[in-house]
């Protein structure tokens, strides 16, 4: 029987994997120490200022924090004099005893069960819009293109400056890094729109990593994307985690077998609400792993990061997909060789 790893990476690339991956088993996420010296507030907390002059607000019932976007909040008060107002904050400010902490936490990592994962946020599309406000933002890649490419690769060169430290001083071999790209039923641009801003410069940041060790690239968001794939492939990206039920994701894991994994299909609205119950869950999850085949398809809730709003959540899904797996593989869940089920909410150090 393959590891939780083992059987991840078969079923990332199209091979042989001799069952379902089980959510996230083989992804160990740790935060980069950057992220110690940029503000976010915790679950409950409003109005926290980070270090590009973002406020952030974290409601009780929402599965992370989002930007607030009242007009004395807004960072880029006018698009064609953004350097004026965007300020990255330097990254000279994580001393070296902080490296070696999460650089401790990765190496306690057993390689042999999971993938020693960086978790990156926000993305690049996603830090456009919280310096801009979202409709605003889209709006200057239409109106502004030539601002909106200057700002994006002044994002993108912060990304790239994290990426050399990351594998410099950490040396993951996988990347989880977030950057919502569409709602629910779509996506926020056009295909052409996105491979114009943020197909190159996606394909600079996977690429370092890729150059420099990482062997996969998760990268999430949580939306319709079908439209996207031949970018995200053209990007670099291994798996695509989030996508939601809104993408036909049978047809899609059997198209791009071998390109890009499908990672999700479990909908936060329909799967972690109030008033969930056992049973509903797992005849759902039983209908999509009928509906597809572990090759290319690894079923997860479709949040960015291991857990749920609601408790028991999670846990419910990962033991329907383990009860399938014994039931249709002949797997006993028991012998499957995998680390302890990690939990965002318990924080990923």
């Amino acid at each position: 029987m393959l590891s939780a790893k083992e059987n991840f990476f078969q079923a990332a690339k199209g091979l042989n994997p001799d069952r379902y991956v089980n959510q996230y088993e083989a992804l160990r996420l740790t935060l980069h120490p950057g992220m110690f010296h940029n503000n976010s507030p915790k679950r409950g907390q409003e109005n926290i200022v980070n270090a590009w002059g973002v406020t952030n607000s974290f409601p009780a019932n929402a599965p992370g924090a989002f930007p607030v976007h009242t007009p004395d909040k807004i960072v880029i008060k006018d698009i064609e004099h953004w350097r004026d107002y965007v300020h990255a904050p330097s990254l000279d400010v994580v001393t070296d005893e902080e490296w070696a902490m999460i650089r401790g936490i990765l190496d306690n990592v057993d390689d042999d069960l999971a993938y020693r994962t960086n978790f990156v946020a926000p993305g690049i599309f996603e830090q456009c819009h919280h310096l801009g406000e979202i409709a605003t933002t889209l709006m200057n890649l239409t109106l502004y293109p030539d601002e909106m490419h200057d700002l994006i690769k002044y994002i993108t060169d912060y990304e790239l400056q994290l990426a050399e430290l990351i594998c410099k001083n950490l040396q993951p071999n996988a990347i989880f890094h977030h950057d919502d790209w569409g709602s629910r039923t779509s996506t926020f641009m056009s295909p052409a729109m996105f491979e114009d801003f943020f197909v190159d410069a996606y394909k600079a940041v996977y690429g370092y990593y890729k150059s420099h060790g990482v062997e996969l690239i998760v990268h999430h968001s949580d939306s319709y994307g079908a439209t996207l794939v031949p970018s995200m492939i053209e990007m670099g990206i291994d798996v695509w985690q989030g996508c939601m039920s809104s993408n036909d994701l049978p047809a899609l894991s059997k198209k791009y077998c071998g390109q890009i994994a499908f990672m999700g299909g479990f909908d936060g609205a329909d799967f972690d609400f109030d008033g969930w119950n056992p049973e509903e869950t797992k005849a759902k999850v039983f209908a999509l792993l009928d509906a597809c085949t572990p090759k290319a398809f690894i079923p997860c809730i479709a949040q960015g990061g291991p857990g749920s709003i609601y408790d028991g959540v999670y846990d419910c899904i990962s033991d329907a997909i383990d009860e399938y797996n014994a039931t249709h593989f002949g797997i006993n869940r028991d012998e499957i060789r995998r680390s302890p089920t990690q939990y965002e909410k318990n924080g990923y150090m």
